[in-house]
């Protein structure tokens, strides 16, 4: 199977798993514990079906949208993923690029193996900085002022993740990070050849924001699970939320909220934006996948604050589906880490260039020309 044979999120996956090391394929691929929640992300888009309108004229299509103060082509942009460089060398230099290049905005996270500063040096597309509240409230400021340094665009403050979840996958697998060889996990890794001299040849594993600041950054930690319950802070309330929005200054997401009275909650403190999600299923199992809630979270709030969905996104059909319930854009995550898995930039290109061209040809037979034009009207809610 090559690269041009991917056509959709489910293709790549199956590249990704041939291309990876068993703890590395199932490190992105996993949910917590049993993972219903990760499975019903994606089936919640089943509940609706679209209802299309005919004789429109769409000889203009125009599929762009605002997010976070940006301008963007078309209504998805990439979610913040840590440790990219596990899985393709190129990591965030290859997923940023890519980005850019599809004409959207691009997510760093405060795990990533790539810096701040080299990021905001990549390309000139909009950025935004995932940013964790650390026990050292220090480190957690200076990420506020590297980013304004390095010209982001956008902030976006990640509060579903205090403790992290029961990933059994990784417990099965041996996964650790930087990877190590293991009873478990050797034969995988020896039958990867190019994944491993790709990963022993290139520069040093790290976590790249905060290598100078704490010693797990630098390779000593044995799994992102140790990083989580170390170094975050379980503390926090709505007043450090309202206190990291007024030092940026910009526009500000919270991401990880599903309930609308902390959606309401955002409102009342100043964020621009909530993004609705529940870590791609990777946090506690048996939530409600964030489409599920959308049209509650969007009837409360969604005149007042900007409302993104993050979770499930497999399909064009389920970005319309969201922008139709109230959405004003959607996020990926595993849809663009497959894809890097399974041949880096290159893959990554073609991956968000297919949902583009799907969201595009969904658009037409919904006989809709603009984003704007998507709404309840157009989305079945009976069996």
């Amino acid at each position: 199977m090559r690269i041009s044979d991917c056509n959709n999120t489910a293709d790549f996956r199956r590249l990704a798993k041939k291309r990876l090391p068993s703890p590395l394929f199932h490190y992105i691929d996993g949910g917590a514990d049993d993972e219903i929640t990760l499975r019903r992300n994606t089936e919640a888009f089943n509940n609706v079906r679209l209802i299309p309108n005919a004789l429109a004229d769409l000889s203009q299509m125009d599929m762009s949208t605002t997010v976070l103060g940006q301008k963007i082509d078309w209504p998805v942009f990439l979610s913040p993923t840590g440790m990219t460089r596990l899985f393709h060398h190129d990591g965030e230099r290859a997923t940023c690029r890519a980005a850019h290049k599809a004409g959207t905005m691009f997510s760093l996270s405060t795990i990533a193996t790539v810096s701040i500063e080299e990021v905001g040096e990549l390309t000139p597309g909009p950025k935004c900085f995932q940013v964790y509240i650390h026990k050292d409230r220090g480190l957690t400021y200076d990420f506020v002022e590297r980013c304004k340094a390095a010209n982001f665009s956008a902030l976006c403050l990640t509060v579903d993740t205090l403790v992290a979840g029961n990933r059994e996958r990784d417990l099965v697998t041996g996964m650790t990070m930087p990877p190590k060889l293991s009873l478990t996990s050797l034969l995988s890794f020896m039958t990867h050849p190019e994944w491993a001299l790709n990963f022993l040849t290139s520069e040093k594993f790290q976590l790249a924001n905060v290598a100078d600041s704490i010693s797990e950054g630098t390779g000593k930690l044995t799994s992102v699970v140790d990083y989580i319950n170390g170094q975050f802070d379980r503390s926090i309330t709505w007043k450090e939320a309202e206190k990291l929005i007024q030092a940026w200054g910009g526009p500000f997401a919270i991401k990880g909220l599903m309930s609308v009275d902390d959606a309401r909650r955002a409102v009342d403190i100043g964020a621009s934006a909530v993004m609705i999600s529940n870590h791609g299923g990777r946090q506690l199992d048996g939530a409600t996948a964030p489409f599920d809630q959308l049209p509650a979270i969007v009837d409360a709030v969604g005149d007042k604050i900007e409302v993104i969905l993050d979770g499930g996104v497999r399909r064009g059909t389920h970005v319309l589906k969201a922008l139709a319930m109230g959405a004003k854009a959607c996020m990926i995550g595993r849809g663009y880490l497959y894809a890097l898995a399974a041949g880096g930039q290159p893959a990554v290109d073609r991956a968000l260039s297919r949902l583009r061209e799907e969201i595009e040809r969904d658009m037409i037979l919904m006989g809709c020309s603009r984003i704007s034009e998507l709404n309840r009207s157009k989305l079945h809610f009976g069996k």
